[in-house]
């Protein structure tokens, strides 16, 4: 889907939403004190971080009094900030990141800076492309602070959840198509509603492969075909790289 439509789609839903996202902001206030907006830090197109723009669902200060991976059970989350985070309505201010060019509706996931391997090849590809919204490891891992609880959940994060989601946002831009990303964005509402895709479903749709005895030879093989400097892929732009199927090499977002 070209930028210019989804800045756009962006800014008609952000002003729509703004009265809504002013009114939870309110509740915010009443809930627990603090500013209503939370900006993180998120690396960006190229590599450059950037500050994403959220409702805060925990108490103020609390990046600075934990670690920087939150769990199910994290007592840092405020009442509010529970209802937020199970509908995502915490990231409608997201909106406006898309409007200024740092996000798209759809791509890989935003992340930590500090959770980013530079000399890793697949890193370079999928965070240095421009993130999104939504996109397929967020409607796969929508609730993925349940699977962290532990005694070291940034360890856990790290080792085991990081690599899921850096295979699947590398098969989505190999296989990005304005008709996947309508597709997600529809995924997208039916997660909200309770009502999100199979694992078998998302891996499919992005071409890979069900069988889970064929992902580690899969993400292998996608890993060598992204950083072979064989073409780009996306919308609008140029990834290093990557091969987009079926459709001559652009610019992705």
């Amino acid at each position: 889907m070209p930028d210019s439509l989804q800045r756009l789609l962006a800014l008609l839903l952000g002003i729509a939403t703004a009265p809504f996202v002013g009114a939870l902001s309110v509740a915010i206030r009443i809930d627990s004190p603090g500013s209503a907006l939370y900006v993180a830090t998120r690396m960006g197109e190229h590599g450059k971080p950037f500050g994403l723009l959220k409702l805060r669902t925990m108490h103020a200060d609390a990046d600075r009094v934990g670690p920087g991976i939150s769990t199910s059970r994290d007592p840092r989350i405020t009442r509010m900030g529970r209802l937020l985070r199970q509908t995502r309505l915490d990231e409608l201010p997201q909106l406006w990141n898309v409007v200024r060019g740092e996000l798209r509706l759809v791509g890989p996931r935003p992340e930590d800076p500090r959770y980013v391997d530079p000399s890793n090849p697949v890193h370079r590809v999928v965070f240095w492309s421009c993130p999104g919204i939504t996109g397929v490891s967020q409607l796969l891992h929508a609730d993925e602070a349940r699977g962290l609880v532990g005694a070291d959940p940034e360890t856990r994060y790290r080792e085991l959840v990081l690599p899921t989601k850096v295979a699947l946002d590398a098969a989505y831009l190999a296989a990005r198509s304005t008709s996947l990303d309508l597709w997600i964005l529809v995924q997208t509402i039916m997660v909200v509603a309770g009502h999100g895709p199979s694992d078998a479903a998302v891996r499919r749709r992005i071409g890979l492969p069900v069988d889970t005895a064929r992902r580690e030879d899969a993400a292998d093989t996608l890993a060598t075909s992204l950083t072979s400097g064989n073409g780009a892929t996306g919308e609008d732009r140029a990834t290093p790289g990557v091969e987009r199927r079926g459709e001559p090499a652009r610019r992705p977002g």
